[in-house]
């Protein structure tokens, strides 16, 4: 630790700390403009300068590092002075809009300028002027007139971000932010450079001009979009959601934000919004009163369970549903007497439930894959399934971490991978398997080496290998791995309450049917919680075939959607920004939260819609009057802790027998991930969001007699679509890589399986 004093403060500081961190730990403001702790320092605004002790010029705060004994001085005549010079060269030229910039009320040059600017300006020319550009649906980069050059965006990019789609070209007065590689800024983290940008040069495209940020109400909340629980800020107008931004928590999102879940909002309000209650009479839908569509709903289970049996009622929720939604869905079913519950609708593979000792997790807090040193990724598309934390490990890379990656696609993960296996999905248990007996054997080489070397070893399963048809026997090795390296392994959950569905007991007893064998077993009568059938399932042909050929659906939706052509009863429910309640993330973290807005319409909170259910069908226990009291009944008497636990045993592992042809490859693409995103127009339009198209190795397409960009038919089960094909020459062959999750490959089969590609 080195001592030094600021403004006649002693502080005690980190020795290669900079002026400005220990001010900043002091709690001592330093005015500036391009230092962002989670950035390198660039020192090119100067907005810093501050007087040092026998020092013959002001010096940059951000980019002086502390020395023993140092004196330094942030408001000395000599540090004010320079300061103020700094503050009238950066508004020469800024355009002097500030009754019409998105950034007025939250701008650092508008707040800086109250200090340090001037009353008027000595210069008399003409402004200079940079041309808007477009770079996206997502970041407005209209007014770059307002550009002070700090380059936090261009430093985000290639620091954050991974990829530098932003940079500074030119000098001088002629110096200006351009995107200079595909047009667009495409990065799925790009709406951090909205947040980075200290005036109101780039800003949100879909909130521009929408409201002044003295106008908003906040409301704190929490993603509802992927697993990590990352915190948000809720801002609202007239009972509308506006816009969400970022809170700091550094275990968990840090200061950042995905793009999913920052503009995913503008799904929320869109024409196809669920905002009366629906019922099916004589093949025609019509609108009536709540209690008339509960007593209808619960009449259909009724006549169900007394008839034909409450073996033949099944429940399926998404993992995006609430804790207390999922606990009071699986409580009416078991009230009912049935014990089909299931939240895991992806999943292909259901051998582990018996085996399982507790509820899968990450394994580790996410803060500690920053401590990690060997780190090895199995079936993940890391980049676009969890975005927050891949930034997390693309800086622990920066820093030394060695990861190394299994799977079956070879995507770009915008940082140094040590060592990758890319084959197809029936040798991914293979390969894992050699790995586990190479790190047994201390092998030194390749995958094996690098985890053996390690001190501080992490074994993670991705979404793809969670969904495999052979899971459970990869989570058997990832164990054998992590046991032999000492080390640690884990989920990368695919959903909010992937950890809270377990929590929530939102899963078949012993008696009864996971989601896979309630589609290839048809119920007689379905509740179905958040769910679209057709984009949410492992296998979304037959998940549509059962729902049509049951007597009674019950759909529980914000949204209306294809159910209309197989629900008997649609209910209208608020979403996570219109209702209260838990997410439990992948790390065990167990995160309440309550309403931003009022509900659209007719719509009501899940739960409460559950509770009525449980009454009119006279089940015990549903006398509630809060979320907090059913989250207090579902966690009472729980250890979340306690329950986390990957350990399984009494697994077999054998390697997949070869597929007799063309195997199929999915990926849910980042923006179909759940029913708000994929109704957010913004997010629709950018680069992620276009129509799938068909991968395969060049050889692959050769054989087939087609190239890339030409047209062919994809036939899975009893389904075909015709989409564009392209070659990619990192995939195995053998393989054909078909996006799931999506409206135009939802005809289609199961995630994984055989799939013919021809000629369209």
């Amino acid at each position: 630790m080195i001592n030094i004093e600021i403004d006649g403060k002693h502080i005690e500081t980190e020795n290669g700390s900079t002026v400005i961190e220990a001010a900043h730990k002091a709690g001592i403001a330093i005015p500036h403009f391009c230092y962002h702790k989670k950035l390198s320092i660039a020192a090119n605004c100067r907005m810093c300068l501050v007087q040092v002790e026998k020092a013959p010029k002001p010096l940059p705060a951000c980019a002086t590092p502390v020395t023993e004994g140092m004196k330094v001085f942030t408001h000395s005549d000599q540090a004010v002075k320079a300061q103020k010079g700094v503050m009238e060269f950066l508004l020469i030229n800024h355009p002097l809009d500030c009754p019409i910039c998105d950034q007025g009320g939250e701008c650092m040059l508008q707040d800086m300028s109250v200090g340090y600017g001037g009353g008027h300006s000595r210069y008399q020319e003409e402004k200079r002027m940079v041309l808007s550009k477009d770079i996206g649906p997502l970041v407005s980069a209209e007014e770059m007139s307002r550009c002070i050059n700090c380059t936090r965006c261009v430093r985000f990019g290639q620091e954050i971000g991974g990829k530098m789609e932003l940079g500074q070209a030119f000098r001088t007065e002629h110096a200006e932010i351009v995107s200079f590689l595909s047009g667009t800024v495409d990065s799925e983290l790009s709406g951090n450079m909205i947040d980075l940008c200290p005036v109101g040069a780039l800003t949100s495209k879909p909130f521009r001009y929408k409201a002044r940020s003295w106008e908003l109400s906040r409301r704190r909340s929490i993603s509802a979009h992927d697993s990590l629980g990352s915190n948000l800020a809720v801002q609202t107008k007239n009972n509308q959601v506006l816009r969400v931004l970022p809170i700091e928590n550094e275990d968990i999102n840090e200061c950042w934000l995905s793009d999913k879940d920052r503009f995913a909002y503008e799904g929320l309000n869109t024409p196809d919004r669920l905002t009366k209650p629906m019922i099916k009479q004589d093949g025609k839908w019509q609108e009536v009163e709540w209690q008339v569509a509960l007593e209808y709903a619960a009449n259909g289970l009724r006549h169900i369970a007394n008839g034909a049996g409450t073996e033949q009622v099944g429940a399926l929720a998404t993992g995006g549903s609430t804790l207390e939604e999922m606990y009071l869905l699986q409580k009416l079913m078991r009230g009912m007497g049935s014990d089909n519950i299931d939240f895991r609708l992806r999943q292909s593979d259901f051998s582990a439930d018996a085996k399982q000792q507790g509820a899968p997790w990450l394994g580790m807090a996410v803060a500690d894959i920053s401590r990690a040193d060997r780190l090895l990724i199995v079936g993940s598309f890391l980049r676009k399934d969890h975005p927050v934390l891949a930034a997390r490990i693309r800086q622990a890379v920066r820093k030394g971490l060695q990861v190394s990656l299994i799977h079956s696609v070879d995507d770009d993960q915008l940082m140094n991978v040590a060592h990758k296996a890319v084959v197809a999905p029936d040798a991914l248990v293979g390969t894992l398997a050699q790995v586990a007996q190479a790190v047994a054997s201390k092998n030194t080489e390749g995958i094996a080496g690098s985890l053996v070397s390690g001190e501080r070893v992490a074994v993670l399963l991705g979404n793809f290998a969670q969904q495999h048809p052979q899971a459970a026997q990869l989570q058997a090795l990832a164990q054998q791995i992590a046991t032999a390296t000492h080390g640690k392994f884990g989920f990368l959950g695919e959903a909010a309450n992937s950890v809270g569905g377990y929590i929530a007991q939102a899963t078949p007893g012993a008696n009864g049917l996971n989601a896979a064998s309630m589609m290839a077993s048809p119920r007689k009568a379905y509740v179905l919680l958040n769910v679209e059938a057709e984009l949410d399932c492992a296998d979304p042909q037959q998940a549509v075939a059962a729902l049509q050929s049951a007597d009674t659906v019950i759909v529980l939706s914000a949204y209306k959607h294809k159910a209309l052509d197989y629900a008997d009863v649609l209910l209208p429910i608020a979403p996570f920004t219109e209702t209260s309640g838990t997410f439990i993330s992948t790390e065990g973290r167990a995160q309440s939260f309550k309403g931003a807005v009022k509900p659209l319409g007719e719509a009501r909170p899940a739960w409460k819609v559950l509770r009525v259910l449980g009454n009119l069908l006279k089940v015990d226990g549903f006398d509630f009057d809060t979320s907090e009291a059913v989250r207090d009944e579902a966690l009472k008497g729980v250890d979340i802790t306690a329950k986390l636990n990957n350990a399984i045993a009494g697994v077999e592992v054998k390697a997949a027998s070869s597929a007799s042809g063309m195997q199929r490859v999915s990926d849910v693409p980042i923006y179909t991930t759940d029913a708000i995103v994929r109704r957010s127009a913004p997010l629709q339009a950018t680069a992620d969001a276009a129509t799938p198209k068909v991968w395969m190795h060049s050889e692959e397409l050769n054989n087939i007699g087609v190239k890339s960009g030409m047209n062919v038919k994809v036939i899975q089960g009893a389904g075909s679509v015709k989409l564009a094909c392209c070659a990619d020459d990192r995939l195995p062959k053998g393989v054909v890589r078909v996006a799931a999750g999506h409206p135009a490959t939802a005809v289609l089969g199961a995630m994984f399986g055989t799939i013919t590609v021809e000629r369209a």
